[in-house]
C-alpha cells in the first residue's frame, strides 16, 4: 500500500481561517472591541504555534510595515520599499538616516527575545531603568496594558511615537506569554490615535490589534505558503554556499547579493535562479541595486 506524500504548501490551506463574525464586525463599545480584539489574538496564538511558520521572517516583514507607519506619522515621506534601500544599500560607514534608523530599531526589537536588555538595544537613547518602568505602567488585560504603556511613554516624551508603540507591543506580548515581539500596534493606529488618553486610546488600541491581527495572519500564511516553494527549489541548487543562502531568504525580508555568503557573481546567479524557480521575488524592478526576498 501508498500513501501520497504530504503537500506542506496544501497543508496551510487546513489551517483555521479567522471567524467572519471578527473580520466583519463593527463594534461601537469599548466592551465589543476588547472581545474582538481578544478573538483575533487567541487566532494569531494558534497561527504562531505553528512550528512550520516561517516565525521570524515574518516578524521582520511586520517590522517594515510598523516602520512605515511610524515614518508616516512623523510626515515623512519613505514608505517601505524606500526603507529597504535605506538599510539594506548601506555603505560602511554611511548613515541610516531618520527613516532608516526607524526601521532598524524595528528590526532590532523583533530579533531577539523581549528582555529589558533586548528593549535597550532597540531604543539605545532610554536607559534600561527607565524602559522598565514604562512597561510597569501597563496593568490588566493585555491589549489594556499595552495601551497604558503607550499613553506612559507619550506622557513623558510627546515625540517619542516609535519607542512607544515599541515598548507598547512589547508589554502586550509579554502579557500574552509570547517570546518574541511581533508589531502589530502601528500598523493598526492612526497619527491622531497617538494623542488620546485614557478610554479612547484603549479603544483604539484594542481596534489596531484586531486590524493587525487580521491582516497578519494572512501574511503569515502567504509568507508560509512562499518559504514553502523556497524549500521546495533548495535541493535543486548547486552552488557551495547556497544552504546558507536560503536560510537567510527564509528570515529576512530582503537581501542584496552582496549580503549572501557568496563571492558577487555567485550570488547574483544564485537569485537569478531562485526567481526563475519562483522561490524568492526581486522587490525593486531596478537592473542593478536588486534587493530579493521571498
Amino acid at each position: 500500500m501508498t500513501f501520497a506524500r504530504p503537500d506542506p504548501i496544501r497543508d496551510f490551506d487546513t489551517l483555521p481561517r479567522m471567524p467572519a463574525w471578527v473580520t466583519s464586525a463593527r463594534p461601537e463599545t469599548l466592551e465589543d472591541v476588547a472581545f474582538l480584539s481578544g478573538a483575533a489574538l487567541n487566532h494569531l496564538h494558534l497561527v504562531l504555534s505553528r512550528v512550520d511558520h516561517p516565525h521570524a521572517l515574518l516578524r521582520d516583514r511586520l517590522a517594515l510595515r510598523a516602520a512605515a507607519a511610524c515614518v508616516a506619522f512623523s510626515g515623512r515621506p519613505e514608505r517601505e520599499a524606500e526603507l529597504r534601500d535605506a538599510i539594506h544599500l548601506l555603505r560602511p560607514g554611511d548613515l541610516p538616516g531618520p527613516a532608516g534608523e526607524t526601521y532598524l530599531a524595528w528590526r532590532r526589537a523583533v530579533d531577539r527575545p523581549v528582555s529589558i536588555k533586548a528593549l535597550g538595544r532597540a531604543l539605545p537613547a532610554f536607559d534600561p531603568d527607565r524602559i522598565a518602568s514604562w512597561l510597569d505602567a501597563g496593568q490588566g488585560s493585555p491589549v489594556t496594558r499595552a495601551a497604558m504603556v503607550l499613553e506612559a511613554v507619550l506622557t513623558e516624551a510627546p515625540r517619542s511615537d516609535v519607542p512607544a508603540l515599541i515598548l507598547a507591543d512589547a508589554a502586550l506580548v509579554q502579557a500574552l506569554s509570547w517570546e518574541h515581539l511581533v508589531p502589530l500596534l502601528a500598523t493598526g493606529l492612526n497619527r491622531a490615535d497617538l494623542r488620546k488618553q485614557g478610554d479612547d486610546l484603549r479603544f483604539a488600541c484594542h481596534r489596531a490589534v484586531t486590524t493587525s491581527v487580521i491582516e497578519g495572519t494572512r501574511l503569515a500564511e502567504d509568507l508560509a505558503r512562499r518559504t514553502a516553494r523556497l524549500k521546495a527549489a533548495a535541493p535543486k541548487l548547486r552552488a557551495k554556499g547556497a544552504s546558507n543562502a536560503v536560510g537567510m531568504f527564509l528570515t529576512r525580508d530582503a537581501a542584496a547579493p552582496s549580503a549572501l555568503p557568496l563571492p558577487d557573481r555567485a550570488a547574483r546567479r544564485l537569485c537569478d535562479r531562485l526567481v526563475d524557480l519562483g522561490a524568492v521575488r526581486e522587490l525593486t524592478g531596478r537592473d542593478t541595486f536588486r534587493l530579493y526576498g521571498v
